[in-house]
């Protein structure tokens, strides 16, 4: 068998090759001709005249292409510099005797331009020709092809073509816009032709149809080939032969009165049509074969934030529940949402909002948030989450996706799909809500009860609460002391996190493969979710004695409970025998320690402004607004990670220090990394949250100046120390004299460095809380000149 898909094969490029090197000697274009749009001919003719190359035109101007010349219209094949406007009406097409295809255009006094190459060539070409195959062949003086238009596709390929592996088709605009589209079909080294909308990554995440099967996987080398005698798209390698066949047709003709042609079309459908022509010229087309075999199959086929629905087997575009058309009269261009996130963030009231169930639905969205977890807690969840557009629920557990929303889907006939998408709506009274509250008058009698009555009120409450606050506290203390001491890992319930098999985390990690850092504790290492949907971060304990098990418990406990926009979010854990596992979101762009010291080049001024903001922020959130405060006592680059939008976020939370609620020092051992130290970490004295806004200024002054805290070559030995170097700079006022780049804002440069410098400030009670540091940054707070710290961290 593999030896007669060996012998086709072989038959194939012997009928093949002959086809592209077949000259009509009187058909040849030769050095020096030329064409133009206002001049008959505007075109090169094919010998039978089946095909043209030339000025095709396009609006108010003209294309360069290759069209198969039919009636009632032309069909454009191939298109030259398709994502540039029209050319004018007074361009000219010339092979050049320097043996260049040059496309020319000219000013309003006839004066020529430069010209582009339609043909990127190496060497000059001595003609060229224009086949029946609807090929444009450059020739050497040889006679051998040095260049054709079918080794660089547009969105079709022709009886005899070839799209090798990496080779693209792009769809057009529309049935008249012969620009790129929405669409992309590849044929990938792995032996798959795959379906994607464009500006996606090849991942099936973002593929909508695929020839993948046991045949084609893993057949390094195979390529696509349009047979121009039987009209089938095969799948084909060198060795043997065909792999797999894509589309095919019914007939079968020696006869090249049938074209055959395949186009990725301006809807994303994958079409094999075959031309069938007489004597006079007169075509017929019939349609063979396309796929994928629904409309509603192509992803973004309906835009953002809709749905496509067969009604009458014709697609329907339909928006998400929560969204309106951009355009009511463009059913492809997708939906937008009835209410803004500026609008949710204010209106705080959930009763502006409700949540639409919508059954038989899926989502391939890549997920912000996955958390297992019950029907109703899921709704919930999204209702009061101003990023959350809607929450797919599926096998218990609930994903989150975030607007825009790109590849939502129905399923109209299938019974036994069990999931649902639970989408937020806007409602009209959110207008309503936001009115200020209508104020009556009040007697002076009715005021002076209810003041009584208050201050008694306030009074009483107070004391029960300070009572009751006593006694909470005494008891959290003990219970602390005594789940720590006893290891008691009951921390899962409370903390409402996913437990992992360690099974599943070595199998969605390839046997801990990928290696993403190491710390003094274990490794931290890459892997996925879901078939692929959920990157994650899994963080494997090696030291199982007491320290390492104190260290699981503490990132447990600590970040558990958090939930902040700038704290990576911990998804759950596993505890299997002696394994200690902890997975976390996935960081796609590293730390802030690889972005500033290991890039050559340095975040712009405002990147830079916005991740001191961010990593501020999430500081101000673990000391004021957590249940209990919590000092994280490590803060330093390495442990600040970049999300997909460049978000900074704290992670590794392994030293940190909670504090029961009122709690506001406490006495700990030495925790951190050497230049980052806080002074009171080594004098013995009570630590508090002061101590991470110590570690925050260090780090504020690496952002802003862009270097290490600590650098030993430098020019000068004040240098050195980094805090020193700023507040001599600062002094002095010569702080524009760093290079830092074009875009920095030296008022705002200055400001950010006296922040800096009062954090640094050795008496943790002159430094600023982290809620003064983000209103200083954000100059809703002034900030006065500091004094000079006067000690370094060790």
């Amino acid at each position: 068998m593999a030896f007669a898909y060996a012998a086709f094969f072989l038959l194939v490029i012997c009928i093949y090759k002959p086809a592209i090197s077949q000259q009509n000697h009187s058909n040849l274009i030769s050095l020096g001709s030329s064409i133009s749009t206002n001049v008959q001919p505007t075109s090169w003719r094919s010998p039978s005249g089946t095909f043209a190359f030339g000025f095709y035109p396009q609006g108010s101007g003209f294309i360069v292409g290759i069209w198969l010349v039919c009636k009632p219209a032309d069909i454009i094949t191939w298109t030259a510099y398709r994502d540039d406007p029209p050319v004018p009406s007074n361009a000219t097409l010339e092979l050049t005797v320097n043996g260049k295809l040059l496309l020319r255009t000219y000013s309003a006094n006839n004066e020529a331009g430069e010209g582009k190459l339609i043909a990127k060539i190496e060497k000059s070409a001595s003609n060229a020709g224009m086949l029946d195959s609807g090929n444009l062949v450059l020739y050497n003086e040889h006679s051998d092809a040095i260049w054709e238009s079918f080794n660089f596709p547009t969105d079709t390929i022709l009886g005899g073509q070839n799209l090798y592996a990496g080779g693209e088709l792009l769809s057009s605009a529309s049935t008249t816009d012969f620009s790129t589209g929405r669409f992309r079909l590849k044929m990938q080294s792995d032996g798959n032709l795959v379906w994607y909308p464009v500006d996606t990554p090849d991942t099936s995440v973002d593929a909508y149809w695929s020839t993948e099967t046991s045949e084609t996987s893993g057949s390094s080398g195979a390529h696509l080939y349009l047979n121009y005698t039987s009209g089938e798209l095969l799948i084909l390698n060198k060795t043997s032969g065909i792999v797999s066949t894509v589309l095919s047709s019914d007939s079968e003709s020696e006869s090249r009165s049938i074209i055959y042609r395949a186009t990725l079309e301006y809807d994303g459908i994958f079409r094999l049509y075959f031309h069938n022509f007489d004597r006079n010229g007169a075509y017929t087309t019939s349609l063979k074969e396309h796929a994928p075999e629904s409309q509603c199959q192509v992803k973004t086929f309906c835009g953002l934030n809709s749905y496509c629905t067969m009604n009458d087997d014709q697609p329907d575009c339909r928006c998400l529940p929560g969204t309106v058309p951009v355009h009511p009269d463009q059913r492809y261009n997708g939906c937008e949402r009835n209410y803004t996130e500026q609008l949710c963030k204010v209106a705080e009231e959930t009763s502006s909002y409700n949540i639409i169930d919508m059954e038989k639905m899926t989502c391939y969205d890549i997920p912000y948030f996955l958390n297992s977890t019950s029907e109703e807690d899921c709704r919930k969840s999204c209702l009061q989450d101003c990023n959350c557009a809607g929450a797919l629920y599926e096998d218990g557990d609930c994903m989150k996706m975030k607007f825009p929303v790109k590849y939502a889907s129905r399923y109209e006939d299938d019974d036994q799909y069990s999931s649902k998408v639970f989408f937020k709506v806007g409602l009209k009274s959110v207008g309503s809500a936001m009115k200020p509250p209508v104020v009556h008058k009040t007697s002076k009698k009715t005021v002076t009860l209810i003041f009584v009555m208050s201050v008694a009120f306030i009074t009483c409450s107070s004391i029960a609460i300070a009572a009751s606050v006593f006694f909470i506290s005494k008891s959290r203390v003990v219970e602390a002391r005594m789940r720590l001491g006893s290891g008691n890992l009951g921390l899962a319930h409370e903390l409402s996190l996913r437990a992992f098999s360690y099974r599943e985390l070595k199998n969605a990690t390839k046997g801990f493969r990928e290696e993403l850092g190491k710390g003094s504790f274990g490794a931290v290492y890459k892997g996925t979710l879901y078939k692929g949907k959920k990157v994650i971060a899994v963080k494997r304990l090696e030291k199982l004695v007491s320290e390492g098990e104190r260290e699981f418990l503490t990132e447990m406990r600590s970040i558990g409970k958090t939930h902040h926009k700038n704290l990576v979010r911990l998804l759950g854990y596993c505890t299997e025998d002696s394994q200690r596992l902890l997975v976390y979101e996935y960081m796609s762009n590293g730390s802030l320690a690889d972005l500033l010291f290991r890039t050559e080049r340095i975040p712009n001024w405002s990147h830079r402004v916005k991740i001191a903001l961010d990593i501020a922020r999430g500081i101000l959130y673990l000391h004021e607004e957590c249940e209990a405060p919590i000092i994280h006592c490590d803060i330093k680059p390495q442990n600040i990670l970049m999300d997909d939008f460049w978000n900074a976020k704290i992670s590794d939370f392994g030293l940190a220090k909670l504090l029961v609620p009122d709690q506001t020092r406490t006495f700990t051992i030495v925790r951190g990394t050497r230049g980052y130290l806080a002074p009171e970490w080594h004098k013995n004295t009570p630590i508090s949250v002061k101590a991470d806004v110590y570690s925050y200024g260090v780090m504020l002054l690496e952002i802003v100046l862009c270097r290490r805290n600590i650098e030993t070559n430098v020019s000068r030995p004040e240098e050195v120390l980094l805090s020193n170097w700023a507040y001599e700079l600062m002094v002095a006022r010569e702080l524009d004299k760093l290079d830092l780049g074009e875009d920095v804002d030296l008022q705002n440069l200055e400001k950010m460095v006296m922040v800096g410098l009062w954090c640094i400030q050795d008496e943790p009670g002159i430094r600023p809380s982290m809620k003064s540091v983000v209103l200083m940054l954000e100059g809703i707070t002034d900030v006065s000149v500091p004094p000079h710290p006067t000690s370094a961290s060790a």
